[in-house]
């Protein structure tokens, strides 16, 4: 479990790293609210909520399932998604080349695999 909890901790960095950078952004640009139509802030806006509309629901999801696979699925699937997001928020401000898709991928593949755990384990457990 310890690296589930250093993984979600990351992850909660980058999402603080990509705070700061829209906010870095804002005052260099002058953009106070949206993107104001500037295609580096929309991207800088993008990879920020995109992590915060996946990154929340693949973490529960794998500490839903923590307790019923093993040390190495859980972390496995905290890397990847860890891995993933970086990428992701790397290819989305142009740092990373092929790091959006390869991230997307990565992300979507966790959120299917904790999603079909988690079914599993729904079956498994007896209703008092």
């Amino acid at each position: 479990m310890p690296v589930f909890f250093v993984c979600a901790g990351l992850i909660g960095l980058l999402a603080v790293i990509l705070t700061v950078n829209i906010a870095r952004l804002r005052g260099k640009k002058k953009i106070n609210l949206g993107d104001g139509g500037d295609k580096e802030m929309l991207a800088a806006v993008r990879a920020h909520a995109n992590l915060i509309e996946f990154a929340p629901l693949c973490l529960l999801l794998i500490y839903f399932v923590s307790d019923f696979y093993g040390f190495r699925v859980v972390a496995g699937l905290s890397v990847v998604l860890l891995v993933a997001r970086v990428l992701h928020a790397g290819g989305m401000l142009g740092l990373i080349p092929l790091g959006r898709f390869l991230g997307a991928l990565g992300t979507t593949l966790v959120l299917a695999v904790t999603s079909v755990m988690v079914v599993l384990v729904g079956f498994g457990l007896k209703q008092y």
